[in-house]
């Protein structure tokens, strides 16, 4: 069960945290905070979306992994990767819900605000814990095979949020859709599928034990003697001629 909670937490986060920042500019564009992509050059498109995630990574992504670093052993595990898919799922469904409301040349700063805490309580919550707690909770004998099928099913989450969300996010109008791509879902459904993912993600962190303040032994159940039993059996053993 604890791998089963592992790897779907790893998976379903990486599906919203790399779909959410790989169509960030459509996001960006749809809300009046940068100019439609027709309207610009290479350079200056650029230039605009790079100013933009630079933004959010300074006032979100970083401090996140901060106070991660701060209270991941005040906290625990757990509780910071509940929390995080918690407000995550929250701030989605407030951003898809009343999208028309955000769409609004007033109110895009507020868009930008409450997008902008999705990437905090992303590295202040799963996308710091799902890497650190399979490195903690498996036996030694299987610590990094579980901790490689863990990671492994977060990539497959992360070619899912790339290549799925990049279709889906196409606009319903297929005039307003971008060169080469089919119509999708538009952004607001979009941010609507990632709330659903995020709450799963929820939901699945139950199965993930808490390992603050345990050593590596406990949590996998093994202790010293045992160790030391091993080694005395296999020093027994001859070799066969």
């Amino acid at each position: 069960m604890h791998l089963l909670g592992t790897t779907t937490t790893w998976f379903l986060l990486d599906i919203a945290f790399y779909s959410q920042n790989l169509f960030q500019k459509d996001i960006f564009s749809a809300i009046g905070w940068i100019p439609p992509a027709k309207e610009m050059n290479a350079i200056h498109e650029v230039y605009k979306i790079a100013r933009a995630q630079t933004l959010i990574a300074l006032c979100s992504t970083v401090p996140g992994y901060w106070f991660t670093v701060a209270f991941i052993d005040y906290m625990g595990r757990f509780a910071i990767q509940l929390m995080g898919f918690f407000f995550m799922t929250v701030f989605m469904f407030a951003l898809a819900l009343p999208y028309d409301h955000w769409t609004k040349k007033d109110n895009r700063f507020g868009f930008v605000a409450m997008y902008a805490l999705t990437f905090f309580f992303a590295n202040f919550g799963p996308n710091a814990t799902t890497f650190v707690v399979p490195a903690e909770i498996f036996p030694a004998r299987l610590r990094s095979t579980c901790h490689g099928i863990s990671a492994a099913a977060g990539k497959a989450g992360a070619i899912v949020g790339a290549f799925g969300f990049l279709y889906a996010s196409q606009s319903k109008d297929p005039a307003k859709t971008d060169p080469g791509y089919p119509t999708g879902i538009g952004v607001r459904n979009s941010l609507i599928m990632l709330g659903v993912i995020n709450f799963l993600g929820m939901v699945f962190t139950f199965l993930v034990p808490e390992s603050k303040g345990k050593s590596l032994e406990e949590l996998s159940g093994e202790t010293e003697e045992d160790g030391v039993e091993a080694i005395e059996a296999a020093g027994s053993r001859t070799v066969p001629v």
